[in-house]
């Protein structure tokens, strides 16, 4: 048999895995005394970072307009919703998918100074510790459907986010500081929305890609430039 204990903290603007950590060694012994174990039974006192109780997510609306190239706009919705639909029933495709949401995220924690290992492993693991409807083993970490009214497609994300403005590799790098006072937060909450959002926003501009023309189509442009630019260098 093993007890397992859970100690929620609220860690406010910090990123809190000191916090998480100091709580537990020193809970450690009382929660030992009230299970009727000596101390050197005591197992583990460690944060996880699938921290369940601080999710971020973003929401958004775009029109078919928005979205279409010249002469798809009247499928294109339904579209990237088919897209979806693949990722949310085929753990191969999701895995994929949400590597490319990852992309965006871990991209501003490491312009921001966190913890992006933290933070990929969580996101991950949700992944895998919430189901969908169909049940699915791991699941995308958005999700994109048609509004049967407007046409318009929706998409949401949501992901645990441990970031941090408060201690840590924020307060003694330099360029992470300035990319902080350049996004104008003053809050981890304001930094976790921004970074969802942009998780969001790269999800829908692949699943659109994928749709349409597919990606390597982006991806080549992309290394023709690099190749250009290693020339001009």
């Amino acid at each position: 048999p093993i007890v397992i204990v859970h100690l929620l903290l609220d860690c406010r603007d910090a990123m809190g895995a000191n916090a998480v950590n100091t709580v537990a060694e020193a809970a450690a012994p009382t929660v030992a005394r009230l299970a009727g174990l000596d101390e050197d039974q005591i197992g583990l006192r460690i944060l996880s970072n699938l921290a369940t109780h601080r999710l971020a997510r973003a929401q958004a609306i775009f029109t078919p307009t928005e979205l279409a190239a010249a002469g798809d706009e009247a499928n294109i919705v339904d579209a990237i919703v088919r897209a979806y639909h693949f990722a949310a029933v085929d753990p191969f495709r999701a895995c994929t998918n949400n590597k490319g949401v990852m992309n965006a995220i871990s991209s501003i924690a490491l312009a921001c100074g966190q913890d992006w290992r933290a933070i990929e492993a969580g996101a991950h693991a949700y992944c895998a510790w919430k189901k969908n409807a169909q049940n699915t083993p791991y699941i995308p970490m958005t999700t994109w459907s048609k509004d049967p009214n407007s046409g318009n497609l929706l998409g949401s994300i949501e992901i645990p986010l441990t970031v941090g403005l408060v201690g840590g590799a924020v307060k003694i790098q330099p360029a992470a500081r300035a990319n902080i006072n350049i996004l104008g937060i003053s809050s981890a909450a304001e930094l976790a929305k921004i970074m969802v959002a942009a998780g969001l926003a790269q999800n829908l501009a692949a699943l659109r890609a994928l749709a349409t023309d597919g990606i390597q189509k982006g991806h080549m442009r992309l290394h023709a430039r690099s190749r250009e630019d290693q020339k001009t260098k």
